[in-house]
């Protein structure tokens, strides 16, 4: 049966990915993004996930358009690297505001149509990082660590409801914005994959569309790595 899907932050990369997947398994599938221009052949609504009011108009949109949402996959996230002595306060509430509290809207809005189901499937996107920490990341490693806690709480609150949540963690993987690492830097991370190669983004797609699917009814709360090893036992 074809579902209402909405993946955040769904232009380009990873969430690109999971949304095309949904796509082309029939699910009517939506996208948020912020600048730029939607993808090709899928519905675009522009959002920005650190403002209430636009959360909510896009999630409207997107029920009026597809139905409303069944599946939320909650991606949409952003970076301010720097070490914490030298960076800006500023930077660091921005990744808050976009990779915790922005899933946090997301989940929020789309939360009155799936209690009146009784039923929807919640993925949130963490990282490898929000287990491990990184020097340098520590407001991108607390914002995705913050994920999980928000999933199993969320897990417990709406379970009696069949609404399940999940997180997916991915570890290193190839897309447009690790095309930016030196040789050197990528060798340096592929030590510390036990599987010692990078994944795909196609990897990620299984993990969400399995913890989407009918086989995963039963599955919540759960955090799971897709990171070829790394961090693991964190």
């Amino acid at each position: 049966m074809s579902r209402s899907v909405l993946v955040t932050g769904g232009s380009r990369g990873i969430g690109l990915g999971i949304a095309r997947a949904f796509a082309g398994r029939g699910d009517r599938t939506a996208v948020t993004y912020r600048t730029g221009e939607p993808p090709e052949g899928l519905l675009g609504v522009r959002c920005d996930v650190r403002d209430t009011a636009s959360v909510e108009a896009a999630v409207a949109e997107v029920a009026d358009r597809q139905g409303p949402v069944q599946v939320l996959v909650a991606n949409a996230g952003i970076t301010r690297d720097g070490l914490l002595l030298a960076s800006a306060e500023a930077d660091f509430a921005e990744v808050l505001d976009t990779n915790l509290l922005g899933a946090a809207r997301c989940v929020r809005a789309v939360l009155p149509d799936m209690l009146r189901a009784r039923a929807g499937r919640i993925i949130l996107l963490s990282s490898a990082i929000g287990l491990m920490g990184a020097a340098g990341q520590a407001n991108y490693a607390a914002s995705k660590a913050g994920l999980l806690g928000l999933a199993r709480s969320l897990a417990w609150e709406l379970g009696p409801r069949n609404i399940t949540v999940n997180v997916v963690a991915p570890g290193y993987i190839e897309t447009d914005m690790t095309q930016n690492l030196t040789d050197k830097r990528k060798s340096e991370i592929r030590v510390l994959i036990p599987m010692r190669r990078s994944g795909s983004v196609d990897d990620v797609v299984g993990a969400v569309t399995y913890l989407a699917s009918a086989g995963a009814g039963y599955v919540t709360g759960a955090f799971l790595p897709v990171g070829g090893g790394l961090g693991m036992g964190s």
